[in-house]
């Protein structure tokens, strides 16, 4: 589901990525519990027991890394289990794609010393402050650079809440219907909104980030 919009270079539009709100604290049962939307509720030990049954099935693949976000991770199988409606045989499909992904691009090595020089672009960076619902936001300079979907279809499943197109150009509209079947369901996290609607609904006087302000 590659999804590579071609805002023009001169596009002055940015780009909210509204993360989903943090996990909750642990429980006894080991896992934490994702606050995502349309989660289906399931007896902890049913889950309990499809997350063994996918970490089984992932140990087949001797060749997938172990440890944190490796085939061993529960909390990272349990994510992808709900992404698939616990859907055991759609989660390891996905989650040997997101595996092998994390380990070639390396993932588990990125520290702030490698990534400084792609920040001091100004491409994209993490705002200071999560907005008045308390999730984190992710804010790209789309005349810079424009992320494919894809990456948060395949390897961050649900880590989104909202998309949020501010100011984009008129002429990017139609671009938009085209696209938008090949988000199926994703879609629906898409909103074009102005600067102002986002001053009033996304942050506060305090919290709203510098380029929003008046």
């Amino acid at each position: 589901m590659a999804f590579h919009l071609g805002l023009q270079a001169r596009s002055h539009a940015t780009l909210l990525f509204v993360t989903t709100a943090p996990m909750l604290p642990r429980k006894r049962t080991g896992f934490r519990r994702l606050c995502f939307p349309n989660c289906v509720a399931m007896d902890p030990k049913e889950t309990r027991k499809l997350v063994l049954e996918v970490k089984e099935k992932l140990s087949q693949y001797g060749n997938l890394p172990v440890g944190k976000n490796g085939r061993v991770d529960e909390e990272m199988i349990l994510w992808f289990l709900k992404d698939r409606k616990f859907s055991v045989e759609d989660a390891v499909s996905k989650l040997t794609k997101a595996i092998r992904w994390r380990h070639e691009f390396g993932v588990s090595n990125l520290s702030e010393e490698s990534v400084k020089s792609k920040a001091e672009t100004g491409k994209a960076y993490l705002h200071d402050n999560f907005d008045v619902y308390g999730r984190p936001v992710l804010i790209v300079e789309a005349s810079k650079h424009f992320p494919q979907f894809d990456v948060f279809y395949y390897y961050y499943p649900r880590r989104l809440g909202e998309v949020l197109f501010v100011e984009a150009p008129f002429i990017f509209q139609p671009v938009w219907q085209l696209a938008k079947p090949m988000l199926k369901s994703y879609a629906s996290l898409v909103r074009f909104c102005s600067v102002d609607a986002v001053r009033k609904e996304y942050f506060t006087e305090e919290t709203i980030p510098a380029s929003f302000r008046k």
